[in-house]
This record gives structure tokens, C-alpha cells and sequence, in this order.
């Protein structure tokens, strides 16, 4: 079962503003939410763990 993060998680997550996430999402550079409701979006956890493991992956290759 995949658990569902909603935004003060995801920021708190990945250490980005509510703003960036959002402009980040409309570039293609963060992974999409589903829409859980009306008014409601959320992130697939496993998403997110993927996109960090990447932004670490990133750093380390430009970082050595």
C-alpha cells in the first residue's frame, strides 16, 4: 500500500517552499499529485523518496 503525503509533509520532506514545489511541478522537475478530492492533492510517499534519491545522486556526481 503506497502512503500519501499532502503538502506541509512534502515540504517538510524535501525542504522546499509551497511555491517551488508547485513551480517545480508545472516545469516537470517534481514528480505530480493526485488528486484525492475536490480540494485536495496529495504525493505517492515512494515518489518523493525516488526524487530525493535523485537530488542526492545529482549532488554527489557534480559535488566529486
Amino acid at each position: 500500500m503506497q502512503a500519501i503525503l499532502r503538502l506541509p509533509a512534502v515540504m517538510a520532506r524535501t525542504g522546499l517552499a509551497r511555491s517551488t514545489i508547485w513551480r517545480r511541478v508545472s516545469e516537470g522537475t517534481f514528480p505530480k499529485p493526485i488528486k484525492l478530492g475536490p480540494r485536495a492533492t496529495g504525493w505517492i510517499e515512494s515518489e518523493i523518496d525516488e526524487w530525493l534519491n535523485q537530488c542526492i545522486e545529482a549532488s554527489r556526481k557534480t559535488g566529486s
